[in-house]
């Protein structure tokens, strides 16, 4: 017969198990929830990155990153994300809506086209298999610009058809004021690399004898390329919201899925700790009411197997739990890894975007849309500070005959080398942007009524010694400046139109000069 003690210090030797394994459990528990944490942080990260598409979708990714701030809160979500899913399903059959829209736009254009007479049979057939091929729908994008470029060569076609048969046009005043217009346009935009060599030798045309032609294809050639570059834009974002809304559904049926098992694995530990607390304290009690050793030793054997049995289906369960959240997490964590990558280089496409639409192509000088923003933030620290803001407004004295002159190519660089001067002339808070054309734009901080002429005089004189050469002519470049500080009680644009009214004033008087409004 054992003695008794050494089957109470068994007993205490389970319950130190016990205890090891709920402390394990409660750190298996911590570890996972701190990892969903994480999770549930990274997608509300990855919801913002969405942003923009429609404005239900966006108030439901904010409504999903609300209730995403804890893993107490996952339930809540799991309707949100249905809704997400449903939002970005229907963002993808808006697209194919419009897609099956513009088909049969191209159908109904390609029946006018085959409406005219007198069209060679080549062009004719080649017609009627286009229109044939319309009946095929689109399933992407990139289905449909080529049709838009074909249905475009058709017309072309067409048009150097009549304009063979007919008196070539007379090149008039106004066709040459639109080769400006369109080259001064083109110095404006922003193209792809791959684009670029192509415009410069659009700008060279136009910047030549032009025929009315030549300045048709070159508005048309624009126009191709412009649109080539939305429509990467769009597919872009297209393929994005498709990623996503992948993800999101993998997202959620992880999400629910673990939830599901957390749940049925909590309802079985509770069940096994009770049976297991049960029968350690069976055991007690049989050690207080046992009468001799056999029998005492017979029933602790049984409540030991018993306790010992559901502390190893206990094992096998946190077993299979920890197995199945290890699965679930790496195929989360995959989808999420692509898609993080694909994200970035999303952001980083946009975040490029962003910075090209605020910058002038041609001086690198921020343009139009950045100074917007540059006075509403100058004008906010005046108003808070109350310190004194200048604005001056450039523009360089007859620009015109250097590009009836000399060409508009030669106009260009000689605005990049003033747009540089001007930028060199200023210290670093100060401000300076391309306002369209030949004028410019300069934000002048915290400079007082005593110094502001010397300043702008200082910037007008660098201007003027710029040693400009073209075409073995040495020739000089000056400018004129109106300003005008911001008074009290008065917006930022009044200031402006002030100082555009003392430009106005110093180019009637003898260019060339600074013109103050005080």
């Amino acid at each position: 017969m054992k003695d008794p003690n050494k089957t109470v210090s068994k007993l205490a030797v389970l319950q130190q198990k016990l205890q090891l394994a709920t402390v394990a459990l409660n750190e298996v528990n911590e570890d996972r929830n701190a990892k969903l944490q994480t999770l549930l942080q990274f997608i509300g990260h990855l919801s913002l990155a969405c942003k923009g598409q429609n404005l239900e979708l966006d108030n439901k990714l904010a409504k999903l990153r609300n209730h995403l701030t804890s893993f107490e809160r996952v339930d809540e979500s799991l309707p949100e994300l249905v809704d997400v899913e449903r939002l970005l399903k229907s963002q993808y059959h808006h697209v194919m809506t419009q897609l099956e829209d513009s088909r049969a736009d191209l159908t109904k254009v390609i029946r006018q086209l085959q409406s005219i007479i007198a069209v060679p049979d080549k062009l004719a057939k080649d017609v009627n298999y286009f229109k044939q091929d319309l009946a095929k729908p689109f399933h992407t994008v990139w289905e449909y610009i080529p049709k838009v470029k074909q249905l475009i060569g058709f017309y072309e076609t067409i048009l150097q058809l009549q304009c063979q048969e007919s008196e070539k046009l007379a090149v008039l005043p106004k066709h040459r004021q639109f080769a400006h217009e369109l080259a001064q346009l083109i110095s404006e935009i922003e193209f792809r690399k791959d684009q670029r060599e192509q415009v410069i030798i659009i700008k060279e045309v136009l910047a030549s004898d032009i025929d009315i032609d030549a300045l048709l294809e070159s508005y048309q050639t624009i126009l191709s390329l412009l649109l080539d570059n939305i429509v990467q834009e769009k597919s872009a974002s297209q393929e994005f919201l498709f990623a996503l809304n992948d993800t999101l559904t993998t997202v959620r049926e992880v999400l629910s899925e673990s939830y599901n098992q957390h749940q049925r694995s909590f309802q079985l530990q509770t069940q096994l700790n009770r049976e297991i607390n049960s029968r350690v304290d069976s055991a007690g009690e049989i050690i207080a009411d046992a009468e001799n050793m056999s029998d005492l030793k017979a029933k602790l054997t049984e409540e030991l197997n018993s306790i010992r049995a559901a502390l190893n289906r206990k094992e096998t369960l946190e077993q299979r739990e920890q197995s199945v959240q290890r699965k679930s997490m790496e195929a989360m964590y995959k989808e999420l890894n692509e898609l993080n990558t694909e994200a970035n280089t999303y952001k980083e496409r946009l975040f490029e975007q962003q910075k090209l639409n605020l910058l002038d192509s041609l001086t690198q000088l921020p343009n139009r849309a950045a100074l917007e923003e540059r006075m509403e933030l100058e004008y906010r620290n005046y108003q808070r500070h109350k310190n004194a803001l200048w604005v001056a407004v450039a523009d360089i004295d007859h620009f015109k005959s250097i590009n009836d002159n000399f060409g508009h190519s030669t106009g260009d660089k000689a605005l990049q080398v003033i747009a540089m001067a001007l930028k060199n002339s200023l210290r670093g808070t100060e401000f300076v942007a391309r306002y369209g054309g030949e004028e410019f734009v300069l934000l002048l901080p915290d400079i007082g009524n005593a110094d502001i002429a010397q300043l702008l005089n200082r910037v007008r004189e660098k201007v003027k010694n710029i040693p400009f050469k073209f075409k073995n002519h040495r020739i000089t470049v000056t400018v004129s400046i109106g300003a005008a500080k911001v008074m009290e009680n008065e917006l930022i644009h009044q200031t402006f139109e002030r100082a555009d009214a003392a430009l106005y004033k110093a180019k009637h008087e003898s260019r060339d000069r600074v013109v103050i409004d005080l």
